[in-house]
């Protein structure tokens, strides 16, 4: 017996050691000389609560905690933090990206996946700033190089090296979860550094950031160039009502969504008013402008050059579209400040009085080399085994969801359909707004966020299977989540995921809520 406890002292002696030693490694990482780098922290955290940039993370594990700054340019100034669980590595990297202009870094994104025993990283992109802000770029070109690509790749390299330096190896496998800006992000990733991550997930990507832009433009135009043509909050209601009659059954069950808007020909001149206005019908002028926003960006001489929103969920429209009063949305927002700041570098520059085509020409001039990933030759991404999976929510009414359909088929086009299908997925999510939310089943392990039945992880566990084992085939399901009356959120209804083109129909029996009884057929 007293060698048996002998044994078990030596053992959590060389335990406490070990911990010890790592906490030692981690403190050491700040002595580090990386190029273009400076490291400003290294710790041990001991794990249960971290704040980090106001937020209150709780329930880590422990933890080496890296920040520091990086400096690719004279004018760069790129925050980053590199998180490594002190056990229950599993032996993965993954790096995690921005929305909107970033600004900051995802703590809660990479907490929730350092929870899962990976080690994690991300970056505020090159400056601090609320997402919608685009000032940081004025007269700051390096800067803008560093939010559209650079700063995510510099920091994929630091990562991986201090990955090396703590663990004393290199992770097994890399991989990159990103939506919004975060998706143009992994698309750059995969088309200019194909061998930064082995598996990427990219949501609701702004890729074409110069065409969606000036899209944008092109439909506050359309929205506040005649005061009559504003469609006031009021009657999304009304719109989106009608569209739902028009189409919502077409897959077999009325549950609010439309499964597939492209099939959809709703016209809101149903809806225009046969006497006074009212909440419930559209003036002439309101008709024309919801018919544009369905239709997309289009040039001076009218020709469309971008997809437009898609049909369903309307009311998604108030706070990215519409806003509470003309000019005000937060798609004006962007809009104005991407060429104020970004593009012209004039801050009186004003969308009403913009020329579309002259805008679209010059954005492409002074930014789209910096700031749009859509080269469709993914060759070198895909001869290093890597695997990527797109998702985008129909009706997202930040970014058309067309635009990435596009993307997806231009590199069919480039690599052929059967090349294309080897390593690449899209999944278009219907019901969801922008990366997540909306009144269809929109939890489907993007973003580290939980499904209810299946893999825990979805999307994230198929990539996972198809990168390590060459399994793509994991069935993803999703989940939509309400309160319960306990006060714990619970599964209302769950469907499964279609690989695009196909859509998710009802066998015509059982539960309506129930994704065993949809099965994913042709469109």
């Amino acid at each position: 017996m007293r060698g048996v406890w002998t044994g078990l002292v030596v053992l959590a002696v060389g335990v406490a050691q070990g911990v010890a030693a790592r906490a030692a490694d981690c403190a050491g990482l700040a002595k580090r000389t990386l190029d273009a780098t400076t490291i400003t922290r290294a710790e041990a955290v001991t794990g249960g609560t971290l704040e980090a940039d106001g937020q209150t993370l709780r329930e880590l594990p422990a933890l080496c905690r890296v920040e520091g700054v990086l400096r690719p340019s004279a004018d760069s100034e790129i925050r980053f933090e590199v998180w490594m669980p002190e056990s229950g590595w599993n032996g993965r990297l993954l790096g995690v990206g921005n929305g909107g202009f970033a600004g900051s870094i995802y703590y809660e994104q990479m907490a929730g996946y350092l929870k899962r025993g990976y080690a994690v990283a991300g970056s505020d992109a090159g400056h601090e700033a609320e997402s919608a802000d685009g000032s940081w770029a004025y007269g700051h070109p390096e800067k803008v190089k560093d939010f559209g690509w650079r700063a995510v790749h510099a920091t994929r390299e630091r990562a991986g090296e201090l990955v090396r330096a703590y663990y004393g190896k290199p992770q097994e496998k890399a991989y990159f979860d990103s939506c919004s800006d975060g998706g143009r992000e992994a698309l750059m990733e995969a088309q200019r550094f194909p061998e930064d991550y082995d598996g990427i997930l990219a949501g609701a990507p702004a890729n074409a950031w110069t065409a969606l832009t000036t899209s944008g433009l092109s439909l506050m135009q359309t929205l506040m160039d005649d005061p009559r043509s504003y469609v006031q909050p009021r009657k999304l209601q009304a719109i989106e009502d009608a569209a739902l009659a028009a189409c919502d059954a077409a897959d077999g069950v009325k549950d609010g969504v439309i499964a597939d808007p492209t099939q959809c020909h709703f016209d809101p001149a149903v809806l225009t008013c046969k006497g006074a206005e009212t909440s419930a019908c559209l003036t002439p002028q309101q008709v024309k402008a919801v018919q544009g926003l369905y239709r997309g960006g289009v040039d001076g001489s009218g020709k469309p050059f971008f997809s437009g929103f898609e049909m369903g969920d309307e009311l998604a429209w108030r706070r990215w579209v519409v806003g509470d009063d003309p000019g005000e949305s937060l798609g004006s927002q962007f809009v104005r400040n991407n060429f104020r700041y970004l593009v012209t570098g004039d801050p009186k520059w004003n969308l009403l009085t913009a020329d579309v085509g002259e805008a679209l020409k010059e954005a492409r001039e002074k930014t789209g080399a910096d700031l749009d990933s859509t080269d469709p030759d993914l060759s070198r991404f895909a001869a290093r085994g890597g695997k990527l999976i797109l998702y985008h929510g129909w009706n997202d009414p930040a970014i058309p969801p067309g635009s990435t359909v596009a993307y997806y088929q231009s590199v069919e086009a480039k690599m052929g359909a059967e090349k294309t299908a080897s390593f690449t997925r899209l999944y278009m999510i219907p019901g969801m707004e922008h990366c997540a939310g909306g009144p269809g089943a929109t939890m489907f392990g993007q973003l580290g966020l939980e499904t209810a039945k299946g893999a825990k992880y979805g999307v994230m566990d198929e990539l996972t299977e198809w990168v390590e084992q060459g399994k793509p085939d994991l069935p993803v399901i999703a989940t939509k989540y309400a309160e319960g009356v306990d006060g714990k959120r619970a599964a209302v209804m769950t469907r499964p995921l279609c690989a695009y083109p196909a859509v998710a129909r009802y066998k015509g029996a059982g539960d309506a809520t129930d994704a065993a009884n949809f099965v994913c057929a042709a469109p």
